[in-house]
């Protein structure tokens, strides 16, 4: 559970914080700033959210590092844009990257991370990232944004370079790959908070390249998504088999659904929990809107509040999957 869910930016210290349960601080936290009325509208309008994922398979030997090179080149077909002025071209790339950031020396360096079994393990050469944006956003501001980005995150300390990819899946997005061992011989470490500011940063380089784009949480959003479900979501779509770990959750509900004996699993709590939060929290910034005549922009929050989706778990969510098929076969035997 992310700790500030409502992060109105600008400096500023979040509005609402779980540890002070939307508490107002000192410093005149009961007035919005014209940055954060702009955040407040951009959300609330549902702005284009960036996305920034890590990978992390492949980044601690030159052979997956090469690979991953390969692939994002289509093997040499797309250039490579560097952190200098001159992109590395053909299908030999790879290799021209790999030598001028010297990995192979760095997958030599002994390393102080230890396995359980007290030997020495590999780090990571390299840290590989996706920076990506919906469909129909276009794909040069999308490089551009992450080439501003990069230069101002990482330029002055650590070697990074990038693909453009804007095909599969069919929304613009870049790889980025950042060597993992800076000029000064300390190591990029990627936390959560890392990625909270970074999301922050890219969206603000997009909006400089005027592109509407925005980097909220998710539960501030109203939004609750259980990663394990994707795999039953795609595997449905495709008419493939799903994992069986999957497979035996779904058989569980349906079990339940018979049974009428439903439970909503674990989490339920929390869940509500932080959605009361969150709708304590929209509500105060609506009410500062309201005080400082910000009428419309008020209205349009407490209505973004009133149609966010209930917040259900994992089991919850395989129950509406179920119950929504479940309605399409009984329509289509009465058709």
């Amino acid at each position: 559970m992310p700790r500030h869910l409502i992060d109105l930016g600008a400096g500023s210290a979040p509005l609402l914080d779980i540890a002070s349960y939307a508490r107002r601080g000192p410093a005149r936290r009961d007035r919005l700033s014209p940055a954060q009325v702009e955040y407040v509208a951009r959300t609330v309008r549902r702005a284009p959210e960036v996305m920034i994922k890590v990978l992390t398979q492949g980044a601690k030997d030159l052979k997956g590092v090469a690979r991953h090179i390969n692939y994002l080149t289509r093997k040499g077909e797309l250039d490579i844009e560097t952190d200098h002025a001159r992109p590395l071209e053909g299908k030999d790339s790879a290799k021209d990257l790999l030598d001028d950031w010297d990995l192979a020396l760095d997958e030599l360096r002994p390393t102080a991370e230890l396995s359980a079994s007290g030997r020495y393990r590999p780090v990571k050469l390299v840290h590989k990232l996706i920076f990506s944006m919906p469909a129909g956003t276009p794909p040069q501001k999308v490089l551009a944004a992450v080439k501003d980005f990069a230069r101002e995150e990482f330029g002055s300390q650590y070697r990074y370079a990038m693909v453009l990819h804007t095909d599969k899946p069919p929304h613009p997005h870049v790889h980025v790959i950042v060597k993992a061992l800076g000029y000064d011989g300390k190591r990029l470490n990627i936390r959560k908070a890392t990625l909270r500011e970074w999301r922050k940063e890219f969206a603000r380089h997009l909006r400089d390249h005027g592109v509407a784009a925005n980097a909220t949480t998710r539960a501030a959003r109203g939004a609750i998504r259980v990663h394990k479900l994707d795999g039953i979501f795609r595997a449905d779509k495709r008419k493939d088999s799903i994992s069986t770990h999957l497979a035996s959750r779904k058989s569980a509900v349906a079990e339940e659904l018979e049974r009428g004996v439903f439970s909503p699993g674990p989490g339920k709590e929390r869940l509500l929990h932080t959605r009361r939060l969150v709708v304590r929290g929209w509500n105060e910034i609506s009410d500062r809107l309201e005080a400082q005549g910000e009428t419309e922009l008020a209205q349009a929050a407490r209505k973004f509040v009133a149609d966010m989706a209930p917040p259900l778990t994992e089991k919850e969510q395989i129950r509406a999957t179920l119950l929504e098929k479940a309605a399409a076969r009984s329509q289509g035997r009465q058709r």
